[in-house]
Order: structure tokens, then sequence, then C-alpha cells
């Protein structure tokens, strides 16, 4: 009798352990929403590359949910990192910029530190691109490469361009570790591909040796290409690595970018408030997620906090001031169920290393691009004008009013009065802002906003 309670006990240890989820963030830096072979609309061509190989996010995207209105917390590296660590919006955690050091929330806080209270049993690893100034280990990462920048992943090493191939490796043999200790794990693999300076390995750039680089290229989009099909090779051998030891199946994969870039549809690119700075492709995969499917919800990357706690402890309050909400009902109804979140808009915030310092608030279908120095907001309908080619401000004169409203006390709640009175005097970081040349103009399709 007591031989069998113990192996009763020992099978109901062991399934329980089987349903405690795996987490595999996999984080591209600087690719764009149409920077992979996956179309991220389903009926918009542009939304992925011709040029760009990606067979294992194809793969990836077959086995789970593709999302057309992704987007990343922030238009640069640095701010979109932070508020994916922390769950909230750059402009709550008073994280605008590079240079930011005060920070409203503990790292205590971390998405990784808020899972292990949650569950003791998780270890967590973070390999590749850090970029702040917080360590992992005190964000709760038992591994890590450590505080890291994006000349780190610059090698002289020709077997392994961007270091891409040795942070699959030190994923793997975490994996490895974590499966034979029986921990369940959080694994976030920040790749410094597909960042400038390109490099690629001498064997997959002869496959693009007569890439056309069109007008005015610099002869890199080959190297660009290559670098890209080498990331793509290393998600490959990732999820490889979830089949052979056997944990695919309870592990779930995101994948998404830091943020946008430069594309053919939307406006603008890395380092501003267009579209093309701030929609990026997301795939999830997992558990219970209907392989192949889509959704045209909005979310954002600060939602991967809130979502990552609801699927590995459900119900368990997250920090206060945490903004983001849960993927986990959306992704298991196929996209139905709508995601729930404390705010019921996406803020963005952008005043440094730009020619218009902006800021930006989506709400429904509609979105406000603001600037400080011009004091003008152009408005957009992005369900009927994907690329913000028309400025309808004027027309929506009502929508427009309460966008800016709402826009400008989120921004003043965050920042505080100082830096939001600043921001109202035409100063940046107590400097005085450049003057304006009419509304802000990105470059994605050479074009950017209209004026209004």
């Amino acid at each position: 009798m007591k031989s069998i309670l113990i192996a009763a006990l020992l099978c109901f240890g062991i399934n329980a352990s089987a349903k405690t989820p795996n987490i595999l963030f996999i984080l591209a830096d600087d690719q764009s929403w149409s920077g992979t072979s996956v179309r991220m609309k389903a009926d918009e061509p542009s939304s992925a590359s011709r040029e760009f190989h990606t067979p294992n996010l194809e793969k990836l995207a077959a086995q789970g949910m593709v999302f057309s209105q992704a987007y990343a917390a922030h238009c640069k590296c640095e701010c979109s990192r932070a508020a994916i660590q922390m769950g909230r919006t750059t402009t709550t955690l008073n994280a605008p910029d590079k240079n930011a050091r005060n920070w409203s929330a503990p790292v205590t806080d971390s998405i990784v530190n808020t899972l292990k209270k949650a569950d003791r049993s998780y270890k967590a690893a973070h390999f590749g691109k850090w970029q702040w100034f917080h360590t992992p280990e005190s964000m709760g990462y038992d591994a890590s490469d450590g505080i890291t920048m994006n000349e780190d992943g610059d090698t002289t090493d020709p077997e392994d361009p961007k270091q891409s191939f040795g942070i699959t490796r030190r994923a793997k043999s975490f994996m490895d570790t974590q499966v034979k200790s029986g921990h369940p794990f959080y694994l976030q693999l920040s790749y410094y591909a597909v960042h400038n300076q390109p490099q690629a390995l001498a064997s997959t750039l002869k496959k693009y040796a007569g890439m056309d680089t069109g007008k005015g290229g610099k002869g890199d989009r080959a190297v660009m290409a290559a670098m890209t099909e080498d990331f793509d090779t290393c998600i490959g051998e990732v999820l490889k690595k979830l089949d052979e030891l056997h944990i695919a199946e309870n592990t779930i994969v995101i994948y998404t970018s830091d943020n946008g870039g430069r594309t053919n549809i939307l406006n603008g690119g890395k380092g501003d408030l267009g579209e093309g700075g701030i929609r990026e492709p997301l795939i999830v995969r997992g558990p219970g997620i209907k392989g192949g499917t889509r959704c045209d919800t909005p979310v954002t990357s600060y939602d991967i906090m809130a979502t990552v706690l609801d699927f590995a402890s459900p119900g368990f309050v997250l920090p206060k001031g945490v903004e983001g909400g849960s993927w986990k009902q959306l992704l298991l109804s196929g996209g139905k169920e709508p995601v729930k979140r404390s705010i019921d808009r996406f803020v963005w915030h952008q005043a440094v290393e730009v020619e218009h310092p902006q800021s930006a608030i989506r709400k429904g279908d509609y979105k406000l691009l603001y600037f400080w120095d011009t004091m003008e907001g152009l408005l957009f309908d992005l369900k009927n004008d994907l690329g913000e080619t028309r400025d309808i401000a004027k027309q929506k004169t009502d929508i427009a009013a309460k966008l800016q409203v709402e826009l400008k006390a989120h921004v003043r709640a965050g920042l505080g009065e100082q830096a939001f009175a600043a921001l109202e005097r035409g100063e940046v970081q107590g400097e005085p802002m450049r003057p304006g040349k009419g509304p802000g103009k990105g470059k994605g399709k050479g074009k950017g906003p209209p004026k209004p």
C-alpha cells in the first residue's frame, strides 16, 4: 500500500511539473515589420520580405499565431528592452531614453523576479544584448552574458558572425542543464542580429552574391540578407533542441523584435514614432495555441510580462504599476478574446536623437502623432491608412483633441512635472529643441507623414 502511495505521489509530481511551462523568448534587434519571409498581415504582400529567407520562422508561424498589429514599447533599443523587463510603458517607467537612471519601479519587480516569486522552481537566463546599467542578475537571471552593448555583437570570429551561433550554443546548454535538473525555465535570447553592422557566414553570403542593392545601395544588402538567414538558422537550432529534449509541447515560444525599421509600406523607421519605427514582427507558439492562426488585435511588447505570468502562474498578482495585459486568452481562443490592460491605450515618447521631439498614442483604430517643437498633432486611421498618408486631424477634431489631452496626461504622469514643463517650453534635457521644419517627417518610403 505504501509503495502504491509513493508511486501515485511521484506520478502526481511528474504531471504537475509537466504543466509548468518553459518560456523561450527570442528577441531580434532592429528587425522591421517586413524583415522576415513570414507575411505579418495576411492580405498585405509588403508585410514580408522577398529578399530575406527565414524558413524556420515560417515553420514557427505555421505552428503558432502571427500578429499583424504587434508594437514595440519604443522605437529604440534600450527603452524598448526596459519596458519588456518591467511590463510598463517607457514613460510610466521613467525610462524615456538610454540615459535614464531614475526608474520609477524597482528591479525586484522585473519579469523574472516576479516569475520566481510566483514559482521558485523557475531558472532563468539571458544571453546576448542587454544594453542597460542594471545587471541581468539584479533582474533575476541565473545565467547571462552580463551587461553587453551593440559593439559586443560585432565579432572577429568568422564562424560566429554577430555572436548568433555562440548565443545559440549557450542557450542549448542552458536548456540541457535545466531539463536534467528538473527545473522549468525562462530563457531570453537577445540576438544582436539584425542590427548594423551586418555580419554573416561566408558560406551564407555566397548565396546572395548577385543581389541587386538598388539605387544608392551601399553593397551591404547581401550581407543583411545573409545575416538574417544565419539568424534564422540559429532559431531553427534552438527550436530543434526543444524537440530533442522532448519539451517543445510544454514550451511557450515568443518571437519578436525590440523595435521596427524601414519598410516599403509603413511610414518612418527606427528612431521615430511612425508605424515603421514601432510596428514589429510577432509570432507565438505554445500549448493550446492553434497552428497557422492569425490575429489582428493590437498588442505591445510590454504585455509579455503579464502573458508569461498568466501562463506560468495563473492568478498571481502582478506588481503595482504593470500596464501590460496577458495574451493568454487571446492566444487560446484563436485571436477572438480581448486583451485586458490597466490602460486602454498605447503610448510612446521619443524626445531625443530625432529631428522633431515627439509622442504618440493609439486608441482603437486611431493614432495621434504629436510634435513638441511645432505643437502639432497628426491623426491617422490605421484601419484604413496603414501607411499614415492621410492626416485627418481637421476632419476629426474631437478625436484629435481628446487623444492629445490623454497623451499629454500620460507623459506628464510618467515623466513628472519638471520634465513635462520643459517639453511644453520646447526644451529636452535642459537644451532648447532645434527649430522644427514643420511636422516631423519619418523616412520610411522616403516620404514621411503628410503636412496637416
